[in-house]
C-alpha cells in the first residue's frame, strides 16, 4: 500500500512539474522557448529565480487574472504633446474694468467662481473714481453746465413765444444747443454719482472671480472669466512645425471620453515649440483652465505592432517596461518591451514581445508585486 502512495505522489509531481513548465505557447521576442528556463519548482505563491512567478490556479482567481493573445497588426502612430486647457473664445470670455473705479455689487450680488451666469447678466457694478482735484473740476462743470441748461431752456421758450416773428432757423439752433448742453450735463453727473453695469459677455460658469465689495480697481484689470465646461480649447506645444498637416484625430491621454478637433497649428516659436490648437467637447468636461493636460495626436503613417490595454504594462524594481506573458497553468514570465500609447486605454507594444504569447490584461499589477 504505501509502494502505491509513493507512486502515485510521484506521478502527481510529475505532472504538476509538467503543467507547470511546459506550455508550448511561451515564447520570446526572438522565437526562443522560455518554459525550460525555470530552475526551481515551487507548490505556492512565489518568485522564481529567473524573475518569473509561479501563481497557483486558486490565487489566479482571487486576483482576477485575465490573459490576451497576442496579435500582431498595423495602427496609426501617436505622438504625445504636453498641453494646457484654456478658455474657447468662442463659447467663454474674459472681463476687465473699462476705467478705474470702486466694485459695488450688482442686483443678485457679486458672482463668486462656480457660479453659473448668462449672456447680458449684470455681474457688478463700477463707479468712477478719481483724485479729488478731478473731482472738483467735474462739479464745477456740471454746475456750470446747468447754469447754462437753464438759461437755455429760458431762451427757447422765449423764442417759442416769438413762433412767426423769429426766423425758425434761430429757434431750432437754440433747441439744439439746449439738447446738447442736457447730454454734457448728463454725462458729467453719471462720471460723479453714476456707475456702469459689467455685463457678462457669455453664459457658462465663472472660472475665476477677484472682485470684492468696495474693492477699488485700475482700468484693465481683470475681474471675471467665464468658461463653458462643455466646451474649451487645449493648446498643446510640439517641435515639429509641420506636425498640424499629419495629425488626423487626437485624445487626451488622462482625461477620457474627451472629442478633440483640430483647430490648426501656429507659425511662431514659443520656447522652441509651436502651439497646436484643439477643440475639446464634452458632455462632463471636468477641466480647468490652465491645467495641465497630456494630447495624444495621431499621425497618418502606421506602425507594426501589438495592441494590448494600458493596463497590461508594469514596471518591473529596474523601472524597466515589462508585461507579463504566462507559461503552463502557474507560470508567468516578465518581458521588457517598448510601447507607445495609442489612446488613452490602449499601448501598441512595438518591441520585446512577439505573436501568440498569453499576455496578462488583468492582474497585471498584482503578479508583479509577487516577492
Amino acid at each position: 500500500m504505501k509502494m502505491i502512495q509513493g507512486i502515485v505522489a510521484g506521478l502527481a509531481a510529475g505532472m504538476f512539474a509538467t503543467s507547470l513548465f511546459a506550455s508550448p505557447g511561451a515564447h520570446g521576442p526572438n522565437g526562443e522557448h522560455l518554459d525550460d528556463q525555470a530552475t526551481a519548482t515551487v507548490g505556492g505563491l512565489a518568485r522564481l529565480p529567473d524573475g518569473s512567478v509561479n501563481v497557483p490556479k486558486l490565487a489566479q482567481r482571487r486576483m482576477g487574472v485575465r490573459t490576451l493573445m497576442a496579435k500582431e497588426g498595423e495602427y496609426a502612430r501617436t505622438v504625445a504633446m504636453n498641453g494646457r486647457a484654456s478658455i474657447d473664445p468662442n463659447a467663454g470670455g474674459r472681463v476687465q474694468a473699462p476705467f478705474s473705479g470702486q466694485i459695488a455689487p450688482g442686483p443678485n450680488g457679486l458672482p463668486v467662481a462656480g457660479q453659473r451666469v448668462v449672456k447680458g447678466q449684470v455681474l457688478a457694478r463700477l463707479r468712477p473714481t478719481g483724485a479729488a482735484i478731478e473731482r472738483g473740476n467735474q462739479a464745477a462743470q456740471l454746475a456750470e453746465l446747468r447754469a447754462n441748461r437753464g438759461l437755455l431752456a429760458k431762451r427757447v421758450e422765449r423764442l417759442a413765444s416769438l413762433e412767426g416773428v423769429v426766423p425758425a432757423k434761430e429757434i431750432e439752433a437754440a433747441q439744439a444747443e439746449l439738447a446738447a448742453t442736457i447730454g454734457q450735463e448728463r454725462a458729467v453727473a453719471a462720471s460723479i454719482g453714476g456707475s456702469e453695469a459689467i455685463i457678462a459677455p457669455a453664459s457658462g460658469i465663472i472660472a475665476s472671480a477677484s472682485v470684492l465689495n468696495g474693492q477699488i480697481v485700475e482700468s484693465r484689470d481683470v475681474l471675471f472669466e467665464i468658461v463653458d465646461p462643455q466646451r474649451m480649447v487645449i493648446e498643446a506645444l510640439s517641435p515639429d512645425a509641420g506636425i498640424a498637416r499629419k495629425i488626423s484625430a487626437a485624445s487626451l491621454l488622462d482625461v477620457p471620453d474627451v472629442e478633440l478637433t483640430l483647430l490648426g497649428g501656429g507659425r511662431t516659436l514659443r520656447d522652441g515649440a509651436v502651439p497646436i490648437h484643439f477643440r475639446a467637447r464634452s458632455a462632463a468636461l471636468d477641466l480647468a483652465v490652465g491645467q495641465p493636460v497630456t494630447v495624444l495626436a495621431r499621425l497618418d503613417t502606421k506602425i507594426k505592432g501589438i495592441a494590448l490595454p494600458a493596463a497590461a504594462l508594469a514596471r518591473n524594481p529596474a523601472n524597466v517596461t515589462v508585461v507579463w506573458i504566462k507559461s503552463g497553468a502557474q507560470r508567468f514570465i516578465p518581458l521588457p518591451v517598448e510601447a507607445t500609447a495609442l489612446d488613452a486605454r490602449t499601448v501598441i507594444v512595438t518591441k520585446g514581445l512577439s505573436p501568440d504569447n498569453r499576455v496578462v490584461v488583468i492582474g497585471t499589477s498584482l503578479i508583479n508585486q509577487i516577492r
